[in-house]
Parts: C-alpha cells; sequence; structure tokens
C-alpha cells in the first residue's frame, strides 16, 4: 500500500469520487487553477474541467447557498471553506437552510453536500485560521459533523461524507495535513459516519480524542505504558455529530475511568457533552472522576503561545496518572 499525507488522501478521495460519479462537483475560493491554498485539490481542475471544479468569489454564504441549490438539483456538492474560521460567513445557510431540507418537507428531501474546511492550531497561522470550533456545527440538528485524524480515515470518511444524503460538515486537521504519512490502499475504502474506532482495546482507562490531539494522545499513551504499565483503550471518535456514545460508554464501563482529550476550549465543548452522555449511560460504573483536556475559555493565542494553549504531551501524561491514581 503507498504511504500517503493526508492531503494526497483527500484529494485522492475526492479524485475516485469524482470518477465514480459525474454528480459531484467541487467549489470554493481557489480550488481550481491553485488547487487551494493547502493544495488538497490540485490536478482536479486538469482532469475534470471547470464545469466540475469550480472556483468561486471570496464569498462562503455564496458558496453555500450554491451548493444547497446545487444538491436540490441533483448533484453531489463539495464545497471549501478556505479555513474554519471564515465558515461562520456560511452559518446562516448551513443552519436555516441545508439542514432543514429533511424536516422542513417532512422527509421527502434532503440535501446531500459537504462542507470542507481545514481547523486547528499548530501551524503558526494568523487570527481566525486556528480554532477548533466542531461545538459550533455539533450543535445544530440535521447535519453531520466528521473530523479525521489520519490519511487513511480521512480519504475513507470522505468517501462516506460524499455518498451521504445529508449535509456533512468535514472538518480536516491542517496541523496533520503533511505531518506524516500512512499507508492508504488502492482499493476503495469507505468508513461509516457515526462509527467511532477503538483503536487501541484496554482494561484500565479509557481515552478518548479526535482529530489532530490523536497525534500526541498516541504518544502519551505510550509513554505511560512503558513508564507504569496500564493498560488503556484508546478511542478515535471521527464522527462528532452524531456522536457514537455506545462505543464510548461501553468502554468506560469496562475500566471505570476516562480522560478526554480536545484541541478545543473547555466549556460548552464536546467533552462537556461526552461527559453528560457518560452519566447518563455509565455513571455508576465510575471509579473516578471523568477529566477533560482541552484549550483554554480564550481566543486561540498566536504562535508564540500557540504550544502551551494546546494540551502538549506532558499534560495529557499527568491527566491520564491523575486519573489512573485517583
Amino acid at each position: 500500500m503507498p504511504k500517503l499525507t493526508m492531503v494526497q488522501a483527500i484529494n485522492l478521495a475526492l479524485r475516485e469520487e469524482m470518477a465514480r460519479d459525474e454528480r459531484v462537483v467541487l467549489l470554493g475560493e481557489d480550488i481550481g487553477v491553485d488547487g487551494g491554498v493547502f493544495r488538497v485539490t490540485d490536478g482536479l481542475l486538469d482532469q475534470f474541467g471547470p464545469g466540475r471544479v469550480m472556483d468561486t468569489p471570496l464569498a462562503e454564504s455564496a458558496i453555500l447557498g450554491s451548493a444547497i441549490g446545487m444538491a436540490l438539483a441533483g448533484l453531489r456538492p463539495v464545497a471549501e471553506m478556505q479555513f474554519s474560521g471564515f465558515s461562520y460567513l456560511m452559518f446562516h445557510q448551513w443552519e436555516g437552510n441545508a439542514t432543514r431540507y429533511r424536516s422542513r418537507t417532512q422527509g421527502q428531501h434532503t440535501c446531500p453536500l459537504v462542507v470542507r474546511m481545514p481547523y486547528g492550531g499548530g501551524v503558526r497561522a494568523l487570527e481566525h485560521h486556528s480554532e477548533s470550533r466542531e461545538a459550533v456545527y455539533a450543535h445544530v440538528p440535521g447535519g453531520k459533523v466528521v473530523m479525521p485524524s489520519g490519511p487513511r480515515n480521512a480519504r475513507a470518511l470522505l468517501l462516506s461524507a460524499i455518498r451521504d444524503p445529508d449535509p456533512v460538515i468535514f472538518m480536516e486537521p491542517k496541523h496533520s495535513y503533511r505531518s506524516f504519512r500512512e499507508e492508504v490502499p488502492e482499493a476503495e475504502e469507505v468508513q461509516p459516519l457515526g462509527q467511532a474506532q477503538v483503536v487501541q482495546a484496554g482494561d484500565d482507562l479509557t481515552v478518548v480524542g479526535w482529530g489532530a490531539m490523536m497525534r500526541p494522545l498516541l504518544k502519551a499513551a505510550e509513554e505511560i505504558k512503558t513508564a507504569d504499565g496500564p493498560s488503556l483503550e484508546i478511542i478515535d471518535l471521527l464522527t462528532i455529530s452524531p456522536l457514537d456514545s455506545a462505543t464510548i460508554c461501553a468502554s468506560v464501563r469496562k475500566t471505570g475511568r476516562c480522560v478526554i482529550v480536545q484541541e478545543a476550549p473547555r466549556s460548552y465543548s464536546v467533552a462537556s457533552e461526552i461527559i453528560a452522555r457518560i452519566n447518563d449511560d455509565a455513571l455508576l460504573y465510575l471509579e473516578a472522576p471523568v477529566k477533560r483536556l482541552a484549550g483554554y475559555d480564550v481566543v486561540t493565542p498566536y504562535f508564540g503561545r500557540e504550544k502551551n494553549y494546546i494540551a502538549p504531551v506532558p499534560r495529557i501524561v499527568r491527566a491520564m496518572r491523575e486519573t489512573l491514581a485517583y
């Protein structure tokens, strides 16, 4: 199997699905001639032409509004928001239109589209370029929110997202775009939405993460295992909404302890929702309070302080040890 970066894997998924289904079209700022600001769509304009790979004006609301119209007309649009921090300009179209068509038409019509957006810090970016606001979109009923953690699951999840009958926010951790490679099968591989992945089975502590935080989480788990010897069960959420609480709670009922690692701010977050669901379904199995390891409740700082904002490996290790020792 070839080893690909996440950028290459996402490009492969788009290329495969456009070749398989002529209804799939791409639109966004600079995605055609320039191949996107991160070159994720590089080469697709040459292969599929301007009728299917469309450069748009700098107008996020218009990009999503156009994608909604295309979806309702029978196409499968994949819209790119250049950075997730700019996506709030499309929020009215998302909340007021895209996510409501199934309920608005009592199930007669859906709105099959994907909105791709790079998110997160760690790349020394400017203001509005480094947020991790998955909870904002997960809070809106009617849509799905997907956050891959590596090249292989990014490719497999994007194929599923494009084929899904409902609108999907596909948040890509740009810190992981080129920082590592993984083997990606040459044959088509599809990963269902709404299912978390148990990356590593264990009995002593459940550790839940997603997106870019999976890399430091796994490093911390290896350090804990080497030094202390506990058995950790590691869960990669992959889909934020709908949340696979069944997999999480089954693990917590087995281990009795849980640490949740996220890049986003602590308050009103996905980690908070996970804790609420553990309280609903696994509270009596807990042997320690569930610990949240998260960003601070401040605007994402500039790169000079960014490393202190995003939980580093030593902070994750400390949280694991405190929970195990409780």
